[in-house]
């Protein structure tokens, strides 16, 4: 099974981009053929600084392969490396009706936050389905929020198939992980760069440790007293890297009270600064090492680029840009 997943380089990681999409990527790896690409196309939507966009291109390399993902065992590339995408897009977005996109909430989102209207945020899910169907992916890991745009590409390749021929584009399956715990942010939000309230994966230990223990909001209840556990920011956070004993552990102690929040804060950084101490040691590798990451994403592009062509192709022939 051909699994497919794609990230925006939208800046410096943080522990929702974690637990939401490099973590069930990285397990992926272990069950199937696994096509992780840096949709940096798609930041181009709401990015203008071209120096922002090489520079978080790479830091999103950089973090992925620190994170775990082998390249080994997958193909790694930047999207913008396979340009057959574009030619896909385009072939698609001939049989794809105005008002399927017009539905897509994402364009209505962002536009709301004030990014600016044009036709490549528009247009967005005709190249995620050009990203899909470029590689014949069986299956695509989502969130729930972003279900729509794969039933735009299903649509899409249905589209394809019955105005060109069977079987032409493969329609892949969702896979929703229902279990993918909600990582809230440091406020109690969902955590977002546009709440500024993220918890960064990595970072300098001074500084992380001062962003827990200032930024997690808490209550007013007194050291000796019993700290609720309904809705706590700490425990919430802990739970995504302590153990089931630790967390219960942490949970007695504020049923118990006695302790106060700081050093519940102490206990969560330890354990956060702890969980990614094997990232933190192979990523200080690969900064040490860049002709590794450029290798990588060379030897990914070659191998996406390949698979890729025999797609377009195959499209190309039926739509009539083929010569033959």
């Amino acid at each position: 099974m051909r699994f497919l997943t794609g990230l925006q380089p939208s800046g410096q990681l943080h522990i929702g981009n974690y637990f939401g999409a490099i973590e069930p990527a990285v397990r992926l790896q272990e069950k199937g053929e696994g096509f992780y690409f840096i949709a940096n196309y798609h930041a181009m939507t709401t990015m203008e600084s071209a120096e922002a966009l090489r520079t978080n291109t790479r830091g999103l390399a950089v973090d992925f392969l620190a994170c775990g993902l082998d390249p080994e065992k997958s193909v790694f590339f930047a999207q913008s490396a396979v340009p057959e995408v574009n030619e896909l897009a385009w072939i698609l977005s001939t049989v794809c009706p105005m008002g399927l996109l017009e539905r897509c909430h994402s364009y209505k989102e962002k536009v709301a936050k004030g990014i600016a209207s044009n036709h490549a945020l528009f247009a967005y899910p005709a190249l995620m389905a050009a990203d899909i169907l470029l590689y014949d992916a069986d299956a695509v890991p989502v969130g729930k929020d972003q279900k729509q745009h794969l039933e735009v590409t299903r649509d899409l390749a249905g589209k394809m198939n019955d105005t060109f021929g069977a079987d032409l584009l493969k329609l892949p399956e969702p896979i929703i992980n229902e279990s993918t715990a909600v990582v809230p942010g440091l406020d109690g939000q969902k955590m977002s760069k546009s709440y500024g309230n993220t918890l960064p994966i990595f970072g300098e230990e001074k500084a992380l440790r001062k962003l827990i223990n200032k930024k997690v909001v808490t209550d007013a209840t007194p050291l000796e007293a019993p700290k609720p556990t309904e809705g706590s920011i700490i425990l919430a956070l802990y739970k995504l890297f302590a153990t089931g004993e630790q967390y219960n552990s942490m949970v007695a102690a504020h049923h118990a009270g006695g302790v106060g929040y700081g050093q519940f804060k102490k206990d969560l950084f330890e354990c956060y600064w702890e969980y990614f101490r094997a990232a933190r040691e192979r990523r200080d590798w690969i900064l040490a090492h860049p002709e590794y990451v450029d290798d990588v994403l060379n030897t990914g592009a070659t191998r996406a680029r390949e698979e890729a062509g025999k797609v377009l192709s195959r499209v190309r022939t039926a739509v009539g840009l083929g010569w033959v």
